[in-house]
C-alpha cells in the first residue's frame, strides 16, 4: 500500500517540504493523502505510465535546441499534485496584484515622462543599457495604458517557507499549457478525489483570455477579430499555441498569413483579406517587423510596428516590455513599489548583487560558490552558474566574464527552495519546486486563475526546475 510509501518519505534537512512538517502531514495534505492511500503501488505505477502514455499520444512537448540527441521530448509530469490552501493563495495573489500594478505603471514612465530616472530611483545608464529597452516604443500610447496583458511569475520558498519572486517573465510567458493539461491529467488519474477535496479551477483560463482580448480590440471594432500569432512549428512553445487558440476559438497565424495595408492589419483567407484588430503574439520584439527591427526576420509582419503606432492594431503583450524583466532592474522592483504604489512590497525579492557596482562584485566574486550568477537577459536556465556544485574552471570563466562586462550579470545567494513528493521509480521522493503562477491584466483589472504552473527539478540533488534543464511539472491544486 502507499502507506508504505509514506513512511519512507524523508524530507531534506533545513528545507521547507510543502506537505510534511517535521514528521507530521500538512493539514491541507491530509485529505488528498487519505485517498491516496487507498492506492497500492501497482495502481501508482499505471497511473503514472498512463500519464506517460497520454502526453506522448497528445504530443504535449517542448524543445531543447542546445540537445544533440533530439529536439522534440516528452514533458516529465509527476502524479502527485502539489497543494496550496485557499489563505496562502490569496496572499500570493495580493502580492502577485501589486507587484504587476508597479511593473506595470514603471513600463509607461520609462517610454513616457521618466519619473523614476529623474528621482534616481533606477540609474538611467541601467535602461538605457539594456538591450530590451525599445527606443521606438518611446511615447507611443498603448490601448488602456497596459503593458503587461500575460505575465508568468516564477515564485520560490525559502526554509523558513517564505515565498520569494525569483523573477518576472513580461514578454510572451510560457507554460499555461502545460497548467491545463495537468489538470486534465489529475481528473483522469483521481477523478474522485478533486471534487471531493474542493480543488479550485484553472481551466477557465483561456476564457478570461479572451474575454481580455477582445475588451482589448472594442476600441478599435465593434467585433473585433484576434489571433494567435506563432514563429512556426519548430518553436519549443508551439504545442502551448495550438492549444490556445483552439481553446479560444481564434486563428493561429504565422507572419506570412498577415499583410498590413493603408497600416491596417490584414489575414491573407481562401475568401480574400479579413482585417485583424487584435494580435496575441508569440515571437520576440525583435522579429516582429523586419522593417523596423531584425531586418532579417521572417516571422514577423513588414509595416506591423507603424500600424501598431497608429492604433490600429492591439499587441499583446507589449513591445518593449523586455526592460522590466530584465534581472538588472529586478532588484529594484521593491523600490519601484514603494515608488509607485506607496506601499511595502508583500512579496520579498531575492536578495541581489549587482555587477556594475564594485563592492557588490568584489563580495559577489569572493564568494561565488555561495552564488547563483545569472545573465542579465537569458531563461530557460541558460547562462547560469550555480557556485556550489561549479568547477574551478567554470567560475574562472563566469569571474573573466563578470569583469569584462559587469551590466550583463547578477549574482544572488543559493536558495535552498522547497521540496514537494514526487512519485519516482516506485517510491516517493522529494523534489524541488517553483511556482509560476499566470496573471492576466485587462480594461477590468487583474486575474490570476488559482493554481498555476509547479515546475520540478527531476534529477536528483537539483535546483534548476526549467524544462530545457531536464526538469518536469506537476499540477497545483488550490483547496480550502
Amino acid at each position: 500500500m502507499t502507506g508504505d510509501l509514506l513512511n519512507h518519505y524523508r524530507p531534506l534537512e533545513n528545507v521547507f517540504d510543502e506537505m510534511m512538517s517535521e514528521a507530521f502531514i500538512r493539514k491541507h495534505y491530509q485529505e488528498f493523502i487519505r485517498s491516496f492511500e487507498k492506492l497500492d503501488v501497482s495502481e501508482m505505477d499505471q497511473k503514472s505510465e498512463l500519464a506517460k502514455k497520454l502526453f506522448m499520444t497528445q504530443g504535449i512537448t517542448f524543445t531543447v535546441y542546445n540537445d544533440g540527441e533530439g529536439i522534440e521530448k516528452i514533458f516529465p509530469f509527476d502524479i502527485v499534485p502539489r497543494i496550496i490552501q485557499s489563505a496562502e493563495w490569496e496572499f500570493i495573489e495580493n502580492g502577485i496584484k501589486q507587484r504587476l500594478k508597479a511593473l506595470n505603471i514603471f513600463l509607461k514612465d520609462v517610454y513616457h515622462q521618466q519619473f523614476i530616472l529623474k528621482d534616481e530611483i533606477i540609474p538611467s545608464s541601467l535602461i538605457y543599457s539594456c538591450p530590451n529597452y525599445l527606443r521606438e516604443m518611446i511615447n507611443v500610447d498603448v490601448p488602456f495604458d497596459i503593458y503587461t496583458h500575460i505575465s508568468g511569475i516564477d515564485l520560490i520558498r525559502d526554509n523558513d517557507g517564505s515565498y520569494y519572486v525569483l523573477e518576472d517573465n513580461l514578454r510572451t510567458p510560457s507554460g499555461v499549457s502545460y497548467m491545463l493539461e495537468n489538470r486534465k491529467m489529475s481528473y483522469r488519474l483521481f477523478p474522485n478525489i478533486l471534487p471531493n477535496i474542493k480543488v479550485k479551477q484553472v481551466n477557465n483560463y483561456p476564457d478570461l483570455l479572451i474575454k481580455n482580448l477582445l475588451s482589448l480590440g472594442r476600441q478599435i471594432s465593434a467585433k473585433p477579430n484576434v489571433v494567435l500569432l506563432t514563429p512556426g512549428i519548430y518553436n519549443s512553445a508551439y504545442f502551448e499555441h495550438t492549444t490556445l487558440a483552439r481553446l479560444m476559438g481564434i486563428e493561429l497565424v504565422e507572419g506570412r498569413d498577415l499583410v498590413i495595408q493603408n497600416h491596417m492589419v490584414y489575414m491573407k483567407t481562401t475568401k480574400g483579406l479579413k482585417k485583424v484588430d487584435v494580435i496575441y503574439r508569440r515571437v520576440d520584439d525583435e522579429f516582429l517587423d523586419p522593417l523596423v527591427f531584425q531586418k532579417t526576420s521572417v516571422l514577423g509582419v513588414p509595416g506591423l510596428y507603424h500600424s501598431y503606432r497608429k492604433g490600429n492594431v492591439v499587441i499583446v503583450n507589449a513591445m518593449g516590455n523586455g526592460v522590466a524583466d530584465d534581472k538588472a532592474i529586478y532588484s529594484y522592483v521593491p523600490d519601484m513599489i514603494r515608488y509607485y504604489l506607496g506601499e511595502e512590497p508583500l512579496l520579498k525579492s531575492v536578495p541581489t548583487y549587482r555587477m556594475e557596482n564594485m563592492d557588490e562584485r568584489k563580495f559577489a566574486i569572493e564568494n561565488m560558490d555561495k552564488m547563483v550568477i545569472k545573465k542579465t537577459n537569458e531563461s530557460g536556465g541558460y547562462g547560469m552558474l550555480i557556485g556550489d556544485v561549479a568547477t574551478d574552471e567554470e567560475i574562472a570563466e563566469f569571474t573573466k566574464q563578470i569583469n569584462l562586462n559587469p551590466r550583463n550579470y547578477i549574482a544572488q545567494p543559493i536558495i535552498k527552495l522547497s521540496t514537494s513528493p514526487c512519485y519516482i521509480n516506485g517510491v516517493l521522493q522529494p523534489r524541488r519546486v517553483d511556482l509560476r503562477p499566470f496573471a492576466l491584466y485587462g480594461p477590468d483589472g487583474i486575474d490570476i486563475v488559482p493554481g498555476g504552473l509547479t515546475r520540478v527539478a527531476m534529477k536528483e540533488g537539483s535546483i534548476v526546475v526549467n524544462s530545457s534543464q531536464g526538469g518536469g511539472s506537476k499540477d497545483t491544486w488550490v483547496v480550502d
